[in-house]
């Protein structure tokens, strides 16, 4: 049997690269290989991983293909969306169809770099795409991992407002908010918003006793009320696990309020803020009850629908 090389055992090959660097035809297309893509392989041992997937579809795309959307933004750090399918755009109006690939087509290709385009062109080809809540969730989270220039992004907003993806952008731009540090708290901070709430503080650090200092995800100052999201890691992890433990006991000491948000609770976004606001009421809050009707409503529905139906950005 012929041994093939390390380096084409490891990650998508271009059959043209594979036969230069001397592996045998028979060999390529032999037991030893499977197809990737058209003239696109790996070897059968390869552990073909998500970032072996987008190298795969740029092998096997036009030179002028560039990572967007979804698929940019997840080369890029974000832990978050589906995988599948990929997405690249192209400039012109190619037609190819490769399997879990969706290539988008444009008249002029947005800013980009060797691989993909910019992060603000992938974000306004995402919100496309997603819910409001999503996007907005997304939007945070590219703040808070500062992938993403607020000033470029509208820049683009301004000079290409025929590109797609715009207007459900400028929907979503006034709910980003870089004060987030986890895609969870930005997602609550949204429940709030979308629900009619007195606005929070997000992760603002108060004096909560003479020399001690704490940070809770969401503060009513007005109310002395603390909001504090609990996700798997404050379970899992014991330093996390016993830093809110003396977090809590810091509140219970200052006769200071807090409530406490798993991610299981977050499953029912209704309840969710039900339960903030019926804390917000013990600690004094007087104002009106959360709504769950129309611009609630917003948030679960796909922004372009939002844009169609509203005329949101008109």
């Amino acid at each position: 049997m012929f041994s093939v090389p390390e380096k084409l055992r490891c990650g998508p090959v271009r059959r043209a690269d594979a036969l230069a660097g001397g592996l045998p035809r028979d060999v390529l297309e032999g037991p030893q290989f499977r197809r990737l893509h058209e003239a696109v392989y790996c070897h059968r041992d390869c552990d073909v991983t998500w970032h072996d997937r987008v190298e795969a579809a740029r092998l096997a795309l036009p030179e002028g293909a560039r990572s967007t959307g979804i698929t940019r933004l997840q080369e890029l750090g974000l832990d978050y969306g589906p995988r599948l399918p990929l997405h690249f755009v192209v400039e012109g109006d190619l037609h190819l169809e490769l399997e879990g690939v969706f290539l988008h087509r444009t008249v002029k290709l947005p800013a980009a770099g060797d691989d993909g385009v910019s992060v603000e062109a992938a974000f306004v080809a995402y919100c496309a795409e997603a819910r409001t809540l999503d996007a907005i969730k997304v939007g945070c989270e590219l703040l808070r991992l500062a992938t993403i220039a607020l000033d470029l992004l509208g820049q683009l907003l301004v000079e290409e407002k025929w590109r797609r993806g715009v207007a459900e952008t400028e929907v979503v731009v006034p709910y980003l908010d870089d004060r987030c540090r986890s895609l969870p708290e930005a997602e609550l901070l949204a429940y709030i918003r979308f629900s009619g709430m007195p606005e929070p503080e997000v992760n603002v650090t108060i004096e909560i006793e003479p020399g001690e200092l704490i940070t809770p995800d969401l503060w009513w100052e007005a109310y002395r009320q603390a909001v504090e999201y609990e996700g798997s890691q404050h379970q899992e992890e014991r330093g996390q696990y016993n830093a809110d433990l003396d977090r809590y006991q810091l509140y219970r000491r200052n006769n200071t309020a807090y409530e406490q948000v798993t991610k299981e609770r977050m499953r029912s976004p209704k309840a969710t803020v039900r339960r903030i606001h019926r804390a917000l009421v013990e600690s004094g809050y007087e104002g009106p009850a959360p709504e769950f009707e129309e611009l609630w409503s917003l948030l679960f529905r796909r922004l372009a629908d939002v844009v169609r139906t509203t005329g949101a950005a008109s």
